[in-house]
């Protein structure tokens, strides 16, 4: 993992929670102390483009490293961590056993609308861009590129949490306005193409470099040639997803997926102890709350000297002792964050080189995609290289090395069971245990709108 490097917390950090859902009902929060937001909307400047792109970047975190975000929750519904906050039981009793609350904005009705915050913000910063006096018209396209990709990223949480329910695309700059339509599971999908294609168009024409500063998550992808890389490995994984396998091969062509170099480059959220700044939460030493899935142990390959993938042994570690909460039990600790300021991946080589043998398997081509599972196995997993006689072999290989490359990055073993149609193959504790699909949409999009939907309401 990458050492963490304080981002500085700008003023547009309170813009980028003041807007409203994606419903669009008014929740707006004035921010009394500075006038970041009506200045970008008003009278905007250099610097204030700096600040909205900055509080992206930072909005884009807000969640992310949080003991009940993003990927705290997907990790509690794949199997891959319990919670066992002794102040919160519905990390259990909600999470487990269900249902998911609509009306509870830290478990179902969570992970909806900051997004949509970022998404919004993403909006005035683009209406903005050719009010700017100062800033030439590549600049004006950088800016452009690297707005639309980080919407394009958040769209594609929101639909990873509701898949079919569906999600608003046209949501506007306006929080006031009539709540936007539910679209379907495809048509956002579609939007979130159409963003990082349109980003793609803009980068190319950005010039060599922003005009404004990304942050150290974004090493070595922050200017406009190679932040276009990261977008690209972006459109990879969605098309991945969308079953669009030789399109995912297009765009990984573009990314920065590369065997030879560390499984680890890719661009990460960081954080840092500093004044005014977060923690990464997941960081949990002592396991009071955040605690790794026993099947994570049990279920892990073996190399050729019987000891269990390297990847175990990087990541989780055993307890003294073991630990049951509400009939649960469990003895396994993560060390996936090794700090409080430990990054987390949006999307890293490892990632991108399975994604490239999950297209191949789609289109039959196993010899190209048994390579790539070896890569991975071998470099990252220590295990021996195997030989995939079939499409359903290779699909089950290349979802166990996503299982142990990816965990507790982002919920990918949650998103990948549901998308393959193997939710049934994750284990339940108890009898009282369920296996949920997606979340609801929260309370408040269901009651701005007449009649609610009749699906995730």
């Amino acid at each position: 993992m990458r050492t963490s490097r304080f981002i500085p917390v700008l003023p547009i950090l309170l813009a980028v929670g003041v807007t409203a859902l994606g419903g669009c009902e008014d929740l707006t929060v004035p921010d009394y102390n500075n006038e970041s937001l009506e200045d970008l909307q008003t009278n905007p400047t250099r610097t204030n483009v700096a600040q909205a792109a900055l509080g992206m970047v930072i909005g884009a975190r807000t969640q992310m490293g949080a003991q009940n975000g993003y990927v705290s929750l997907l990790g509690v519904l794949g199997r891959e961590s319990y919670n066992f906050d002794p102040a919160d039981p519905r990390f259990i009793t909600e999470m487990l056993i269900g249902p998911l609350d609509p009306g509870s904005p830290a478990f179902g009705g969570n992970l909806f609308a900051q997004p949509y915050r970022n998404i919004r913000l993403g909006n005035v910063l683009l209406d903005a861009l050719d009010r700017v006096p100062d800033m030439t018209e590549p600049e004006q396209e950088a800016v452009r590129g690297f707005a639309k990709t980080m919407q394009a990223l958040e769209f594609l949480h929101v639909i990873n949490t509701r898949d079919d329910i569906g999600a608003p695309i046209d949501v506007g700059t306006d929080p006031t306005g009539d709540p936007a339509p539910i679209a379907t599971k495809a048509e956002v999908f579609a939007h979130i193409v159409t963003l990082l294609d349109e980003a793609r168009t803009h980068l190319l024409a950005g010039g060599t470099t922003f005009p404004m500063a990304l942050g150290p998550g974004f090493e070595g992808f922050d200017a406009p040639a190679t932040f276009l890389r990261f977008n690209r490995a972006l459109a990879a994984r969605v098309h991945v997803y969308m079953g669009n396998h030789a399109a995912a091969l297009t765009a990984l062509a573009g990314s920065f997926l590369d065997v030879a170099a560390p499984l680890d480059l890719g661009v990460y959220h960081v954080f840092s102890t500093a004044s005014g700044d977060v923690q990464n939460a997941l960081f949990d030493p002592n396991g009071r709350a955040i605690l790794a899935h026993p099947s994570i142990v049990a279920d892990a390959q073996r190399k050729t000297d019987g000891s269990p993938d390297a990847r175990v042994e990087r990541k989780v570690t055993r307890l003294d002792a073991p630990r049951t909460v509400q009939g649960i039990t469990t003895d396994v600790l993560f060390t996936v964050y090794e700090s409080n300021v430990a990054p987390i991946p949006i999307i890293r080589n490892e990632e991108l080189i399975l994604l490239r043998a999950e297209a191949n398997i789609g289109l039959g081509n196993l010899t190209l995609a048994q390579g790539d599972i070896n890569v991975v196995r071998t470099r990252s997993g220590g295990l021996p290289a195997v030989s995939l006689g079939s499409a359903a072999a290779a699909l089950t290989e290349l979802l166990y090395n996503r299982r142990y490359s990816l965990l507790f990055e982002g919920g990918h073993r949650w998103i990948d069971a549901r998308r393959h149609g193997r939710l049934a193959t994750l284990p339940l504790a108890l009898p009282s245990h369920t296996r949920q699909s997606r979340f609801p949409l929260p309370e408040a999009e269901c009651l701005v709108r007449e009649p609610a939907p009749t699906v995730g309401c």
